[in-house]
């Protein structure tokens, strides 16, 4: 027998500092907490990936986090911890891994040390400070419209953006970091962008303050840490072909990792327009001095070539006109960037060129780069072999020129390549067995093909879903069909009389969300926030903040909104959230599945809403005193074939389609 001193020592260690580290919160482990964190130590140990799923209120940060570190003081082994947001990361860095750093250095007298990664430009860049790149157009800088962008989520929206620039150089002298989620309040994206740069854009060893750059000093950090705490949209650059965006690691913690594969999709997906062509053609004239007439003249054929073609996805591969066009702007790209690396010797070699030269023409070098791949990606044969599908877009309902896009169909083979070869692998997220099965989560994550075995292992939640909520389906509401029925939002009302408010609307459209809103403002007095009336943070700090307030929206809400008690009592969803009929990825992958023997509209379409399904449903039960109805205004849940997969993946929340029953439970929960 083997020596399994070791392991078990591990275990024991790992469970002294979780218990330190909850009881710092004042509280105790639970049971699923202390069962995941057994379950990570044996996966690190055996080199098995974990699935686990873990629901709200585990714990599971610290049930990670804890034998993470415990494993990094042990063997000496790093892990990458992946956020779904900036803001998660944030979290977890700020008030998670100091708990568990503390506990451990409690426990193993060695504390471990922890480092934050994120993509280049969210560092200030000295160099563009000191002038080392050319500004924007001063018209264009402080154009009425770029003054007015709107923020993200905490950031001033009240200054002009030459104020907030101002802003900025003065915040450079005084920050540590130059991480732009240090600046409080925050700047616009037009004004960040006045003091960023891309990594493709850095001038690197080359840069005269390369010893004071923040995100080398960053990246630097990361290489010593024991644990790196970053984002799921560096693991889509990893995945894209940039594995050294990462540090080297061994353990890889993937938390939110329902969102993995879309965010993958997502960083694979790529655009082209005239406009876009143009753009590249006036950066490249202007920071390097080239020649772009051919490439002027390729975008404005691409023009011409995709105002022919209707919106939709290009099931035949690309036209004859189209496929004509890229090739031509292949060929200007290729010269365009071929003239521009030479300017770029040319200005890395001195000879007393004006400040920003080298770094305009790294500018005008990174464009017309990126833009060349992604034509090289159109040109090439992946939309023909299924790899790949393309469709034609108007952005903003036609406000805006054709555009071609480009969409990986299946990324669960790059997510193994990529991610998971070489290292353990722990996925973790409060939605994750889907139809009471982990293999569709599996599958999407590439799980199947690693080349290691994989676990799937539910370790449950704290609440008690059958007596904290009811599941309402009314089956005797017309089935669904184009926009939403005078039926179900009359039903809404009704609900949100019943619990006046306290109701948060999941919509499957902008158009539904907003009839709900008009409908209930005009039948109720109950106070009414829509999505889209204003920032989205706001909108639920208000909500939060209103026991009786109702808030509806579409996809943004059905994740990530966290307002535990009473505030929310009723959740509203009005259909099943299966993806557009016309979605071009969604119909490739429902296509490859079938060819390949599989049931595409299971595998993709229902996986999909079951998703969904049980993330808009989660938002009703936050802590184990939260009370409330969860109402699915489509039969389809109780009736179709799928519906039982559906309802399998929701929270087991109790069910009833008795209206009676449930408006007596809201009228009971208002009246408290």
């Amino acid at each position: 027998m083997g020596d399994t001193t070791a392991p078990v020592a591990a275990a024991d260690r790992v469970r002294t500092a979780l218990v330190a580290a909850v009881e710092a919160l004042g509280g105790s482990p639970r049971e699923g907490q202390t069962e995941m964190a057994d379950s990570v130590v044996r996966a690190m140990e055996t080199g098995t990936h974990l699935l686990v799923q873990a629901g709200t209120g585990t714990g599971k940060s610290l049930a990670y986090l804890v034998p993470a570190m415990v494993h990094a003081v042990d063997v000496g082994e790093r892990t990458v911890v992946s956020t779904a947001t900036l803001a998660l990361q944030r979290q977890v860095l700020t008030k998670d891994t100091p708990l568990a750093a503390d506990a451990v250095e409690r426990t193993t007298g060695t504390r471990p040390t922890v480092a934050l990664l994120k993509g280049w430009q969210n560092y200030l860049c000295r160099h563009r400070l000191a002038g080392g790149y050319p500004d924007e157009d001063v018209d264009t800088l402080f154009s009425a419209a770029a003054a007015t962008t709107r923020a993200r989520i905490g950031e001033s929206t009240d200054q002009s953006l030459g104020e907030q620039v101002v802003r900025l150089r003065e915040w450079a002298g005084q920050t540590e970091t130059g991480d732009r989620d240090d600046l409080v309040p925050g700047v616009s994206d037009r004004a960040w962008a006045q003091v960023s740069v891309a990594a493709a854009e850095c001038l690197g060893a080359d840069c005269p303050l390369h010893e004071e750059c923040f995100p080398v000093l960053a990246r630097a950090a990361a290489a010593e840490a024991d644990v790196v705490v970053t984002n799921h949209a560096m693991l889509g650059i990893a995945v894209a072909g940039n594995p050294g965006v990462l540090p080297e690691h061994e353990v890889l913690v993937v938390d939110e990792a329902h969102e993995l594969a879309e965010r993958v999709r997502s960083q694979g997906t790529a655009a082209l327009s005239a406009a876009a062509v143009a753009r590249v053609a006036a950066t490249a004239r202007r920071h390097a001095g080239v020649v772009v007439t051919d490439l002027e003249e390729a975008g404005q054929n691409l023009q011409l070539a995709l105002a022919e073609l209707p919106d939709g996805r290009l099931t035949d591969g690309l036209p004859p006109a189209l496929a004509d066009a890229l090739t031509l702007l292949d060929a200007a790209c290729r010269q365009v960037l071929t003239d521009v690396r030479e300017a770029a010797r040319s200005a890395n070699q001195g000879g007393g060129q004006a400040a920003g030269d080298a770094g305009g023409v790294a500018l005008a070098r990174t464009a017309v780069a990126d833009m060349t791949e992604v034509v090289e990606r159109m040109t090439s044969d992946s939309v023909s072999q299924r790899r790949d599908v393309a469709w034609v877009e108007r952005p903003r309902m036609g406000a805006e020129p054709p555009r071609l896009t480009l969409a990986p169909i299946d990324v669960a083979a790059s997510v193994a390549d990529a991610l998971l070869a070489d290292r353990v692998a722990v996925l973790t997220s409060a939605t994750l067995a889907l139809g009471g099965s982990f293999n569709p989560m599996a599958a999407a994550l590439g799980l199947p093909l690693a080349d290691a075995d994989w676990e799937g292992l539910d370790v449950g939640t704290p609440f008690d879903y059958g007596r904290q909520g009811i599941l309402y389906t009314p089956t005797d509401l017309p089935r669904p069909g184009a926009g939403v029925s005078q039926a179900a939002l009359q039903e809404v009302v009704m609900l949100a009389r019943a619990s006046r408010g306290g109701m948060l609307g999941l919509f499957s459209s902008r158009r539904a969300a907003e009839e709900a809103a008009a409908m209930l403002r005009e039948r109720t007095d109950l106070t009414v926030y829509a999505q889209g009336e204003d920032r989205l943070p706001t909108l639920v700090d208000a909500f939060a903040a209103d026991e009786d307030a109702c808030l509806v929206g579409t996809l943004s809400l059905w994740q990530g909104v966290d307002v535990p008690g009473r505030t929310c009592r009723l959740v509203v969803i009005d259909r099943i959230p299966f993806p557009r009929p016309d979605d071009p990825v969604a119909q490739a992958r429902s296509e490859a599945v079938t060819a390949a023997g599989g049931n595409g509209f299971m595998t993709v379409s229902a996986t999909h809403a079951a998703l969904l399904l049980a993330q808009g449903a989660g938002r009703l039960v936050r802590r184990s005193d939260d009370r409330g109805v969860v109402a699915v205004l489509d039969p389809r849940l109780r009736t179709a074939r799928y519906g039982a997969f559906l309802a399998r993946s929701m929270p087991p929340l109790w069910p009833t389609r008795d209206r009676d029953v449930v408006l007596g439970a809201l009228r009971r929960l208002a009246a408290e």
